[in-house]
């Protein structure tokens, strides 16, 4: 039996989003331990040309309500970029989970042969909606997630593997 586009895409997000929302506590945690602002980790690089921690989770955020939209042919809900606390981006997170969760899955599946256009700086790029899923969106959608987990790691938060990877029991 095959995978469906939903269960390869919905499911995924969903873990991988609610664990980085469970970095966030941790982080909190963190920065309350070490008596120092949580907003710290908000301007948090790992090199000066990367892009900074809240950037990485609003990329994050994104790439699964855009990739959730497209393939389903509607616009995708509007977030502002303002958020300016942990708080604020893990509201980002839940609305970006809220939001993957309602579309159902006979909505997204049979779109692999779909023709999906990506806007870029650089002109649109049109690609089916298999491989939009798993070449394009997955790997962005993963470098960002790993990018915010290596940021608070860097910055001395308490995480390891079974905090990226989650609960293996759980459904997602």
């Amino acid at each position: 039996m095959s995978i469906s586009m939903h269960s390869a895409s919905v499911p995924v997000f969903v873990r991988m989003l609610g664990n980085m929302s469970a970095w966030l506590d941790k982080a909190e945690a963190h920065a309350k331990e070490k008596k120092f602002e949580p907003a710290v980790y908000l301007g948090a690089r790992l090199a000066p040309d990367m892009l900074p921690f809240t950037k990485q989770i609003q990329i994050a955020c994104d790439a699964a309500k855009f990739c959730v939209a497209r393939l389903t042919g509607v616009d995708s809900p509007k977030f502002e970029d303002n958020e300016a606390s942990l708080a604020e981006l893990r509201e980002r997170i839940r609305k970006t989970i809220d939001y993957v969760r309602s579309v159902p899955a006979d909505a997204i599946d049979g779109s692999d042969a779909k023709d999906i256009v990506v806007p870029r700086r650089d002109g649109s790029i049109t690609m089916k909606g298999e491989i939009y899923l798993k070449q394009f969106v997955l790997p962005n959608f993963f470098f960002h997630v790993t990018t915010v987990y290596a940021l608070l790691r860097h910055n001395g938060v308490d995480l390891g593997k079974s905090d990226y990877l989650g609960s293996l029991t759980a459904a997602s």
